[in-house]
């Protein structure tokens, strides 16, 4: 049966089965110590009475510690196993894997927020953000997730990505250039909708004077006061100039740092793998906490590099 203090001596393995590091997880678990708590006073003020015996009292769980609980959550979010293997895997049955599971994650979203990794969402905390940043380069690009095909024929047309040839949700990130950060998410869309319509509908409020770069996937979208840099296209029965690709690589160059970030935050499974589950509003849950994962391990990795330049 797994737990924290059987897995936590083997970094390697805790790293594959969580996608943290050891110093990561411990950074993040007084957060999640305090979000845990915090949950539990408001569900007691919740409660239609008081309550008739201590909290804790009673039959002892599976996940008695906050490391037991962060590892379990961490490891869903890692492997995304179906919850049947979940329960097998910590000893227990499937309804308790599937109450944890939406008792955790908002708890680790919660406690990623008390650290400031959760990318901004609401366009006034996402202006103060982006004009915080000391440089004001940013990269846009849009990413997809699979979903399991919707029964409702409305919902498969709504769904489908004639990009991936799958049903899909898409979001848009914005992350900080040269620190890979994500700054900004949008909300969860249809993966029938267009790279620029999300940007368009969302309204990205970004600084005068900034630098974005972007794929061709936004092309006309050009927001007021700032300079884009976008891939030019093939013209119809033509081709471009050797000054023109050689632009077109510089700007690759420049925009390979956020491919490489969203491809940190799909070493979690959850945003990587088909999703299953149905309960509303959950698939932008799991995105914005798997982002704030990311931007922590960001951290961690800049914290680790300038405590070994400050030593050498």
């Amino acid at each position: 049966m797994l737990n924290y203090a059987r897995v936590s001596a083997y970094s390697r393995i805790f790293r594959s089965l969580t996608g943290m590091t050891p110093e990561a997880f411990r950074r993040l678990l007084p957060a999640f110590r305090q979000a845990h708590e915090q949950a539990l006073d408001e569900a007691d003020a919740r409660r239609d009475s008081p309550r008739q015996r201590r909290r804790g009292a009673g039959r002892k769980p599976v996940l008695r510690t906050p490391e037991d609980k962060l590892f379990f959550i961490l490891v869903y979010f890692r492997l995304y196993p179906t919850q049947e293997v979940l329960g097998f895997l910590f000893g227990l049955g499937q309804p308790q894997a599937n109450y944890w599971v939406h008792w955790l994650t908002p708890i680790l979203n919660a406690a990623l927020g008390y650290e400031m990794q959760l990318p901004a969402r609401q366009p006034a905390t996402l202006q103060q953000v982006l004009e915080a940043c000391p440089e004001l380069q940013f990269i846009l690009d849009g990413t997809e997730r699979p979903i399991q095909r919707p029964k409702d024929r409305q919902r498969q047309q709504e769904y489908y990505s004639g990009r991936k040839k799958r049903h899909t949700v898409k979001n848009v990130v914005i992350t900080h250039e040269p620190s890979g950060r994500i700054l900004g998410l949008s909300r969860t869309h249809p993966g029938r909708k267009h790279d620029k319509a999300v940007a368009d509908e969302e309204g990205f409020p970004f600084p005068p004077g900034s630098h974005l770069w972007e794929d061709t996937g936004f092309e006309g979208y050009a927001p007021e006061g700032v300079i884009v840099h976008r891939p030019q296209k093939k013209p119809p029965k033509g081709e471009l100039s050797p000054e023109a690709k050689a632009q077109n690589r510089a700007i690759a160059q420049e925009r390979m740092g956020v491919e490489h970030t969203i491809g940190k935050v799909k070493i979690f499974r959850i945003v990587r793998e088909p999703y299953r589950n149905h309960r509303p509003s959950f698939e932008d849950l799991i995105m914005e906490t798997a982002c704030g994962l990311c931007n922590l391990l960001l951290d961690c990795r800049s914290a680790k590099v300038a405590q070994r330049v400050a030593t050498a």
